[in-house]
């Protein structure tokens, strides 16, 4: 009974929940903010990109999980590549304290610069860049690159900070019972160090996998690429405020379901 009675209330408080915003959108579109579409206008105007998610009409014209899927594939590539760089620097900041005392202060200066910083200087640094195709049609552009770029750079940081301080909080007992086995560096990095990090990587990982998805959205709108932050962009300008709520909404439950998954992620590497 009292399994039904906690099953019962984590559905019907979330439902509450979104039933109270909804009465508190509703009012104030009434009152104060006369501009603020109600939500049945909202889901009026919306109907189009949500009923046919994948549509095409146009590369500015296109249902809502079409651009979705193109803000998340570069997420997905810049989240890879920040993991990449990322975490090996968290091991060598863990494990070198002669590393961590000539970097940490490059990181503490870099890690705070905001991506509306960072995305200028990619521009920059990938203005030439070009990708095309055998019939010349481009592929991946400056723009494109510099999202990368942006992307990468801004959401690594969680999972070096989070990675050293489990390098670091790895009981000294640990070790010397790798220095007594006599295993090898690279036996020790996958049998002792990697395991016993791993539920800080994971939550360095967690934190910047969000830092991705909040990047690319102000990536997009600011280089006009199509995606979600793209599409919001472009019906700010327009002014149709019905379609940046729809946005809004989905940038929200596309952070909620990543985050979700990250943590399934996590609970499948802490059972093995």
């Amino acid at each position: 009974m009292k399994e039904k009675l906690k099953r019962l209330d984590g559905l019907l408080l979330p439902l509450v929940g979104v039933a109270i915003v909804f009465i508190l959108w509703y009012a104030s579109s009434k009152t104060w903010s006369r501009d603020l579409p109600t939500p049945g206008k909202t889901w009026t105007e919306s109907k189009p990109y949500v009923l046919e998610p994948f549509a095409k009409r146009g590369e500015m014209d296109q249902g809502i999980l079409a651009f979705t899927w193109l803000s998340l594939k570069l997420v997905a590539e810049g989240y890879f590549i920040a993991l990449i760089i990322g975490t090996p620097i968290g091991f060598c900041l863990g494990l070198s304290k002669s590393f961590t005392k000539m970097f940490d202060p490059i990181i503490q200066i870099l890690r705070p610069v905001s991506p509306l910083a960072w995305l200028p200087l990619g521009m920059v640094l990938f203005s030439s860049f070009k990708l095309t195709n055998s019939d010349g049609k481009l592929l991946f552009g400056a723009s494109d690159a510099a999202a990368l770029f942006t992307v990468a750079i801004c959401s690594m940081w969680p999972a070096v900070l989070n990675t050293a301080v489990g390098v670091r909080a790895i009981p000294q007992d640990y070790l010397n019972v790798a220095k007594v086995l006599k295993l090898s560096r690279t036996k020790t990095l996958f049998k002792v160090l990697i395991p016993a990090t791993l539920p800080y990587m994971f939550t360095g990982f967690r934190l910047s996998l969000g830092i991705a998805w909040l990047v690319i959205v102000a990536a997009e709108m600011l280089t006009g690429r199509p995606g979600v932050g793209g599409f919001l962009w472009q019906q700010y300008n327009a002014l149709i405020y019905e379609q940046i709520i729809l946005c809004i909404i989905t940038i929200g439950l596309v952070g909620f379901v990543l985050d979700r998954l990250m943590s399934l992620v996590e609970a499948r590497f802490k059972s093995i």
